[in-house]
């Protein structure tokens, strides 16, 4: 199949307006479509980060959002400071795993990158894994967040994640796909 002979939605040629803009995010309309945009052109990126003990490290926080605290693998914004606005992926991978973690890595690896939430949003995000983990802080994040570190043995992690899930937790279904990365990419390929 050549994607470039399917036909093309008519609002996808018509001119975006924006509703609404602020700090972070805007409300944009294309023809009857309307969505979310980021205003940091760099997306998200997740990290995969696995101790040497061969421990999964996630993160907990609270999301105002969904009023709710969350298990989360570390992420963040890629350039969302006026002093990181040229970063790439893998540095701000590298920066933000430190943060909120308190682990810096030896090397990162990019894995897959996609939409977050295709029909709701224009953000990108990427998945990339941390190798050679290093404990050099406690982490919890900057002074905006309180993030409370996991290491959940990865033979564990999906059991541990329903557990949490039982409890009230909300679990990022992007957990599951990291964890699939986990097991079966290695060198940005297939294994």
């Amino acid at each position: 199949m050549n994607l470039d002979t399917l036909p093309t939605p008519p609002d996808a040629h018509a001119p975006v307006e924006t509703l609404y803009q602020g700090r972070w995010l805007s409300l944009r309309q294309r023809g009857r479509w309307e969505y979310a945009e980021r205003n940091n052109p760099g997306g998200a990126v997740i990290i995969l980060a696995v101790t040497p003990e061969d421990r999964i490290v996630f993160v907990e926080q609270y999301r105002v959002p969904i009023l709710q605290r969350t298990i989360e693998m570390p992420a963040g914004l890629v350039g969302d400071l006026a002093e990181q606005a040229d970063e790439g992926t893998l540095i701000a991978a590298e920066r933000e795993l430190e943060e909120e973690t308190g682990y810096r890595c030896g090397r990162i690896e990019f894995i897959h990158a996609g939409p977050s939430s295709s029909g709701m949003s224009t953000e990108m995000i990427a998945f990339a894994r941390a190798w050679d983990l290093v404990k050099v802080s406690a982490g919890g994040g900057d002074e905006s967040e309180d993030i409370i570190v996991h290491e959940v043995p990865r033979s564990e992690a999906g059991a541990w994640l329903f557990a949490r899930a039982a409890e009230g937790y909300s679990i990022d279904p992007k957990l599951f796909a990291g964890l699939w990365f986990l097991e079966h990419v290695a060198g940005g390929h297939v294994r």
